[in-house]
């Protein structure tokens, strides 16, 4: 299935563009993860074709890539039939939770329309149910319940500071309540100013943090795409808190 959607990601955004023009665009886009975080929550990966295509082509099936294996590792996606996948983005890691918990049901939310709209061929490519639309986290509902899971994976660590604060709680809530929630970003010096305290409130609540390094060989475009672009993932890397 992940070789289809693959190959389903060539076809739909090397159509109107060259390879080497997606590479030139992974290299600027690389450097708004790596150097200029900042730049993240203003949209700035997004705004031309070249990095859309770029990002779709590369970091999301990246984030594929992780999310499943980090779900697998935890066991997170056991008896779970619906997920509510926060920051969707073009929809990768929430399909991938889904397709590890057997299919689950995905509602995801995220302010890009470009990628609500991305997200949801990833849902229709890979068989999945589930619906994404354009909205806020701060403003989506969250309250799930027992077989219900809250996703937030890259998600986190770009949101304004009081917007931030105010998201725990509201996860706690749906904990209580029954969900399993996960968190998953990189792991990067300059994330973590909040992490400490997200930890502890997990810690208190059952949950636990994990980092994780996975020695991988990538796919051969995203293999191919790196190496032009001038990085070298051998190992796919990032952190997670998850309450059971």
């Amino acid at each position: 299935m992940l070789e289809s959607w693959l190959a389903a990601l060539d076809a739909r955004h090397l159509a109107n563009l060259r390879p080497a023009e997606v590479t030139r665009a992974l290299r600027a886009l690389s450097s708004c993860y790596v150097e200029r975080r900042e730049k993240l929550a203003s949209g700035g990966p997004l705004d031309s074709a070249g990095k859309r295509a770029a990002f779709a082509l590369f970091y999301a099936p990246v984030h594929f890539i992780i999310t499943d294996r980090i779900v697998r590792e935890l066991d997170a996606g056991a008896n779970v039939g619906r997920l509510l996948d926060l920051g969707c983005g073009t929809g990768s890691a929430g399909a991938a939770f889904a397709l590890a918990a057997g299919g689950a049901r995905i509602d995801g939310v995220d302010r890009n329309a470009w990628a609500v709209s991305e997200a949801n061929w990833t849902y229709e490519t890979l068989g999945l149910e589930g619906r994404a639309t354009v909205g806020s986290i701060q403003k989506t509902s969250i309250r799930r319940g027992a077989g219900g899971a809250v996703l937030a994976a890259y998600a986190v660590n770009e949101l304004p500071d009081a917007d931030r604060d105010a998201l725990l709680p509201r996860l706690l809530d749906a904990h209580r309540l029954g969900s399993r929630v996960l968190i998953i970003e990189p792991i990067a010096r300059r994330l973590n100013r909040w992490w400490t305290g997200w930890k502890d409130a997990f810690a208190a609540a059952g949950g636990g943090e994990n980092e994780w390094r996975f020695r991988v060989v990538l796919p051969e475009r995203q293999r191919t795409l790196a190496k032009a672009a001038g990085l070298d993932p051998q190992e796919l890397t990032a952190r997670s808190l998850y309450l059971p």
